[in-house]
């Protein structure tokens, strides 16, 4: 019975969280700085989620073969790879380091 009362407090503040959103007046979100930092969060919470995927195995600081897969594809990305030559890049290089044991 806990789960599913997590589920309706989970659910309740959603909902909230999303009138909330909706209860902004437009001209706040005009401002410069908003839109500058509306325009930079998502890239900050996706560079937040890769490190702590790729850097983390149960809470303790892991540097294996992830690790090595997101250096491959940073390198692509230096080199101005295309997307999908820099996923390979890093599928590759993942799947090497795994294979010789790291």
């Amino acid at each position: 019975m806990n789960v599913w009362i997590a589920v309706a407090v989970t659910a309740v503040g959603c909902y909230l969280m999303k009138l909330l959103g909706l209860l902004v007046p437009a001209g706040v979100l005009e401002r410069p700085l908003v839109r500058r930092l509306a325009a930079l969060l998502p890239v900050a919470l996706l560079a937040a989620l890769t490190a702590q995927q790729t850097f983390s195995t149960n809470g303790a600081l892991m540097l294996d073969a992830r690790a090595a897969g997101l250096a491959a594809a940073a390198l692509a990305l230096v080199v101005r790879a295309p997307f999908l030559l820099m996923v390979a890049a890093a599928v590759v290089v993942t799947a090497g380091v795994r294979a010789l044991g790291g």
